[in-house]
């Protein structure tokens, strides 16, 4: 969405529903103070204290992020269970099925997973399955096509191991069971009312109410990595490994990418933070070829990688190929044994990545243009139809309208099964997304039979004849959740910089905090400037590249997406604008300097 030029708020403009606003992101008092008395700077404790209100916890393994703070995985229920079972299968040489989902997180699991069982384990790849479902044909975890697709195989696998789905598709494995399948759970998505699948084998899931691992925030890779470790291990102690068998530690890379990717939380997860730390340093390191490829695509300037350059580079690349067509493309990708055809999987997963923005974009339109009539309606949760849409790009399409209107969205498309829809939800810091959609199942379950997800993101199936009764039931839940809050688009700061602040030296006191993401966002402040430079930039003139100052201080910015391509700056020379923004290190053939990254300005009213 362009963003756009507008006077500051004031409170008789506060029924504008679509004006972005700053806002002060709240802090806690106390943590701010812990944070100060831990030898932490004054900015570093501000930024702790907007971003973790009311923890409790040690504040060194989230400052200082270290794989000691690791918990065993045998505090996962069923994980001693499953790596028996996985141990026997490799010992006895069975056939092993690999199923999981088809985005980041899936797709590093399943490269987790594989290459363990294959390079670690010495099971030959011939007795190796990849199972990996096509969105828009396959649908979502464990679906029927893919049962029928394992069930077909010859050697049939006599065990399955899910990563990333399976909690919530007891039906299918029921089917697997009966054909004498052993199927293995790895999952971090919530599980249904009902408890575990009872068909499964094993399920292990952090989730789980009977488990005692202290953190339910993992991503599935982090559980996969956690259940072939312990599987590792097993084999050591049944005599069929040796102790120097090599550890699981340099797959930590993947699970970088896929902890990032899934957006699962950086806050306060140890282990999280921790997960995505070492795998920042492995991955440059540069000995994949995966990431050279990706760092030579994205220019020299490009490395050392963060997490930002997971999340917004990477992640959608190998995302956009499973949203739009097979998702093998982007397996391939990670696997490449050599730079050659690191870049030949590259340029596929590029060019559906392009041709993902071009169907993002026209179904986002479309998009708004429904929530906006349910806007005028008091509606405080978008529920968008989109008949014509693609299933690919459902969860972006939501974001976007999260971001344009400061309340939940979900977006609907025909599903592959006659009479059926399939949508994507994204949500806000006030609703749980999965407990909306548990409860709107409780008051409509005949409109919802299947759902999945977590407390920022999930999936639904809905049959098309019900979908206003479950749109009357989801709104309903979502106002359970979110009783009299009021709702509208927000940009929350961290407060203002001194001028002197507008340098080099902050942003590495700025990022002695990383990694951030999702409930440690990257820190963003707000201030006063004087335009003095102004450039309309970018293929389709949407860029803006300003010269701003503040007092003595003069530093560069850019604006992305400032402006609706043709459209000219709202703004000129000598104009005082109100700005959110990040700090940020522009490299240039070897040489840094401070930029700041613009996320919304505001005209300063006079006087």
């Amino acid at each position: 969405m362009p963003a756009v030029i507008t006077e500051s708020p004031t409170e008789s403009s506060s029924s504008d529903l679509l004006t972005r606003r700053i806002r002060a992101r709240p802090r806690d008092a106390a943590l701010y103070q812990r944070g100060l008395d831990a030898g932490l700077s004054e900015l570093q404790a501000r930024i702790l204290a907007g971003r973790l209100a009311g923890y409790q916890g040690e504040l060194e393994p989230l400052v200082t992020p270290s794989l000691r703070h690791l918990e065993h995985p045998e505090r996962l229920t069923d994980a001693r269970r499953g790596a028996e079972r996985i141990a026997r299968a490799v010992a006895e040489g069975e056939h092993i099925g690999i199923l999981t989902d088809y985005d980041v997180d899936g797709i590093t699991s399943h490269v987790v997973i594989l290459r363990t069982l294959n390079e670690l384990f010495g099971v030959p790849a011939c007795k190796l399955h990849s199972l990996i479902g096509h969105r828009i044909f396959d649908g979502y975890g464990i679906s029927l096509p893919l049962v029928e697709r394992a069930l077909a195989l010859s050697p049939r696998p006599s065990v399955i191991i899910t990563a990333d789905c399976g909690s919530s598709d007891e039906p299918r494995i029921a089917r697997l069971r009966e054909a004498g399948i052993d199927v293995i759970v790895s999952d971090h998505h919530a599980l249904p009312v009902e408890g575990p699948p009872a068909s499964a084998y094993a399920t292990i899931n952090p989730t789980r109410e009977d488990c005692g691992f202290p953190d339910p925030t993992i991503a599935g890779c982090m559980v996969a990595w956690l259940l072939m470790s312990l599987s590792r291990a097993v084999l050591i102690e049944i005599g069929h490994a040796s102790p120097s068998t090599p550890k699981l530690s340099p797959w930590l890379s993947y699970v970088a990418l896929g902890t990032v990717a899934d957006c699962v939380s950086l806050g306060g997860s140890a282990i999280n933070r921790a997960v995505v730390t070492q795998g920042l340093t492995l991955i440059n390191r540069m000995q994949s070829p995966c990431w050279r490829v990706m760092a030579e695509r994205l220019g020299a300037d490009s490395t050392p990688f963060d997490a930002e350059t997971l999340a917004f580079q990477m992640g959608p690349r190998i995302n956009a190929r499973s949203r739009l067509d097979d998702p093998y493309a982007a397996l391939h990708f990670m696997l490449a044994a050599d730079d050659a055809s690191a870049r030949e999987h590259l340029e596929v997963l590029d060019a559906d990545n392009q041709s993902r923005k071009a169907i993002e974009a026209e179904m986002t339109e479309l998009a708004r243009e429904r929530a906006m009539a349910q806007l005028a309606e008091g509606a405080r949760v978008m529920i968008v139809h989109l008949d014509q849409g693609h299933a690919g790009v459902q969860g972006i399409v939501a974001s976007r309208l999260v971001q344009a209107f400061g309340r939940p969205a979900l977006v609907l498309t025909p599903a592959v099964t006659p009479g059926m829809l399939t949508g994507s939800g994204r949500s806000i810091d006030g609703l749980h997304l999965r407990d909306a959609l548990q409860r709107a199942y409780e008051l409509a379950p005949q409109a919802l039979p299947r759902f999945g997800g977590h407390r920022g993101a999930a999936g639904v199936g809905v049959p098309r004849e019900r979908l206003e009764e479950f749109a009357a039931a989801l709104r309903q839940a979502a106002d359970e959740q979110l009783g009299e809050c009021e709702l509208y688009p927000c940009v929350y700061t961290d407060g203002e910089l001194l001028a002197a602040q507008l340098c080099l030296t902050t942003l590495d006191e700025l990022e002695r905090l990383a990694p951030f993401g999702r409930e440690f966002d990257a820190p963003l402040f707000d201030g006063e400037f004087l335009v003095d430079g102004l450039r309309v930039v970018g293929a389709d003139g949407s860029h803006v590249m300003l010269t701003l100052s503040q007092g003595q201080a003069s530093v560069r910015a850019i604006w992305f997406r400032a402006l609706t391509p043709g459209e000219l700056p709202a703004f000129d020379l000598g104009a005082r604008l109100r700005c959110a923004y990040k700090l940020s290190r522009n490299r240039w053939k070897g040489q840094e300097s401070l930029q700041l990254m613009i996320e919304h300005a505001e005209l300063c009213r006079e006087g």
